[in-house]
């Protein structure tokens, strides 16, 4: 079947491509190296721009409930419990779509059974992963497969690399790739069931670039009790980045191996202790991403999401940036046919703004008004205004969500990426 697409990967990235081109008429097939899609991970936010990308694809405001909540809230308080910076999100912004606080795995979970009520078992192939690419003398690509049964070749008209930061399609398009890139922060992440603080539904930054929290709900509140599942991440940056090797993801840790970072934070509105300590369970990530590369695409083969941009998840829209790459692909297949010049036209359009994306979040993103608090007054303030003037704060946001591509003006009035209807008119 030269016809198709391969997509690596079967996280959100791969299955948000898989569900576009199935949308537009293009056969695909996703090749995941689990052999069972399991919901991991924990909470992720979707930006409105994302949000208007899942619509259109036919997902409601009740399929996103059931993942998450939507947003009401972002803001920034310092080591005294003193705000620094507020706004609200979504719609609560003037967006026309929401801003969804949501449970990782229930997410790509519902990604995965959309796509196989409308495509089908059979264009997804688990316990297999792509290692690696041949571009054919006749400008097809063979992409190779390790299977339970040995190594294969299938050959596509395109691959999709959506394999994550540690893509194997994006090791052989830049062998003289950096090594992954950890600058020195620690997270450790977990859920509790709480109740939320502030509007109900708030993304709170809380302390300083060096030490920090990050707590939001990824649930309603339940009518009975009042509490909802809390996502929290615990952050602590070291000054030594070369104390151990820095490029594994989610091991599982013992709530006491880092609370003691965190013990004295209890503050009238909210005891970050107890909410550490109401985790089933915790886990270490480093915070890691990749220097960027000049190009994500090599005739036939593009890459998409972490493989092409993993980033610091300081701007909470890695799994957004993921949606976008699929949907202007889709939208470049539409324009240019499904080829190489649909491929280069989606690079052209997206790999050097992003690639600046995930430059800005390793300098802070949107926490780097944290930095400003901290280097002006060491963090410890009284007012704000006097630390940092409110249009000065304000201009900051504005110029992170232009960067990033949820500004909301300019999201108002865009066109849709892909018009409901379009079909690619011939393979």
């Amino acid at each position: 079947m030269t016809d198709r697409v391969i997509i690596a990967g079967g996280g959100i990235a791969g299955f948000a491509m898989a569900l576009t081109l199935h949308q537009i008429g293009v056969p695909c097939l996703v090749v995941e190296q689990v052999e069972t899609i399991r919901p991991m991970g924990v909470g992720i936010n979707l930006q409105p721009n994302a949000i208007r990308e899942l619509h259109d694809l036919g997902f409601s405001e009740a399929d996103l409930d059931d993942i998450g909540v939507p947003a009401r809230e972002w803001a920034l308080v310092g080591m005294n419990g003193q705000e620094i910076y507020a706004e609200p999100r979504g719609t609560y912004a003037g967006y026309h779509w929401p801003q969804y606080a949501a449970h990782r795995g229930k997410f790509q979970m519902m990604l995965y059974h959309r796509f196989r009520e409308r495509a089908g078992d059979e264009n997804i192939r688990l316990g297999s992963k792509v290692t690696g690419y041949e571009i054919t003398p006749d400008g097809l690509v063979t992409a190779v497969v390790e299977t339970p049964d040995g190594t294969i070749r299938e050959t596509a008209r395109l691959l999709i690399g959506a394999d994550g930061i540690h893509s194997a399609i994006r090791a052989q398009m830049h062998p003289d790739q950096a090594p992954i890139h950890w600058g020195g922060a620690m997270l450790w992440r977990g859920t509790s069931l709480a109740k939320p603080v502030r509007t109900g539904s708030s993304f709170i930054g809380l302390g300083t670039h060096e030490h920090r929290m990050v707590i939001y709900p990824i649930s309603a509140p339940d009518p009975d009790t009042g509490l909802a599942l809390i996502n929290w991440i615990a952050e602590v940056t070291y000054d030594d980045v070369d104390t151990a090797d820095r490029s594994g993801w989610f091991t599982r840790v013992e709530i006491e191996d880092f609370i003691h970072h965190f013990e004295d934070w209890t503050y009238d509105w909210l005891d970050v202790p107890a909410l550490i300590r109401g985790a089933d369970a915790a886990y270490e990530n480093p915070m890691i991403d990749r220097d960027p590369v000049p190009t994500w695409v090599d005739g036939p083969v593009a890459l998409m999401g972490d493989a092409a941009h993993p980033m610091y998840p300081t701007g909470s829209n890695g799994a957004s940036q993921a949606i976008i790459d699929a949907r202007v692909i889709g939208a470049a297949f539409l324009e240019h046919g499904v080829g190489p010049a649909a491929l280069a036209a989606y690079d052209e359009q997206l790999c050097q703004p992003i690639s600046e994306v995930v430059l800005r979040n390793r300098g802070a993103g949107p926490f780097g008004l944290l930095n400003m608090v901290n280097d002006r007054c060491g963090g410890v303030f009284e007012n704000i205004d006097e630390v940092i003037p409110a249009t000065e704060r304000a201009e900051f946001m504005a110029r992170y969500k232009s960067a990033a591509g949820f500004a909301r003006d300019t999201l108002n009035a865009a066109a849709p990426t892909i018009v409901s209807g379009a079909r690619v008119s011939a393979l």
